[in-house]
């Protein structure tokens, strides 16, 4: 009978079914990542963004390589390498950080919808192609700050508020925020 409930007990647990812990290095990574752009000096310099772009490359190589380790595993775990690969160089980069985040869902983190439509945003953008959710601003060095190039039709306030992303009106708001101030 011992034998019995041992086996039924081996089982009734397939190791899918196991609890995943969220791999603690890709934590400091995004943490260090997240903290750099929480405390941007308000008169930046050019030798503090440079700093930056090559700490975003460190962070960027490590992501990568525990991606290739097979070492991430839960949905928090894939939603902070989306951060890091979001702040790559390149195309391949933002959308290695879209598929980042659709993992990050499809593992039960529908907190990553918002980071999965900015990737999508900015891989659009930087192949010269507009965006659709409004989660990217740029500001040309002596211009106004802008959305554009951007497809405001495509996708409604009711979606964009599914996937947590502000609709059309905040976006105005925060755009406006933005503006520099003589």
């Amino acid at each position: 009978m011992k034998y019995l409930a041992a086996l039924l007990l081996t089982f009734a647990a397939p190791a899918s079914a196991q609890q995943l812990t969220d791999n603690a290095e890709m934590a400091q990574i995004y943490e260090a990542d997240q903290a750099v752009r929480a405390n941007i000096p308000k008169d930046v310099t050019p030798a503090y963004f440079q700093k930056m772009i090559a700490e975003d490359k460190a962070r960027k190589a490590r992501t990568e390589a525990l991606l290739k380790a097979g070492a991430l595993h839960t949905g928090q775990d894939y939603e902070r390498a989306a951060f890091i690969f979001q702040h790559g160089d390149k195309p391949g980069d933002y959308l290695l950080a879209h598929t980042l985040a659709m993992v990050a869902m499809t593992k039960g983190n529908h907190a990553a919808s918002w980071i999965a439509a900015a990737t999508l945003d900015r891989y659009l953008m930087t192949i010269e192609q507009p965006q659709i959710y409004g989660t990217q601003y740029k500001s040309p060095a002596a211009g106004t700050v802008t959305q554009d190039p951007y497809d405001r039709t495509l996708i409604s306030d009711a979606l964009r508020t599914e996937l947590g992303v502000p609709v059309q009106a905040d976006q105005e708001k925060k755009r406006s925020s933005m503006q520099r101030r003589p």
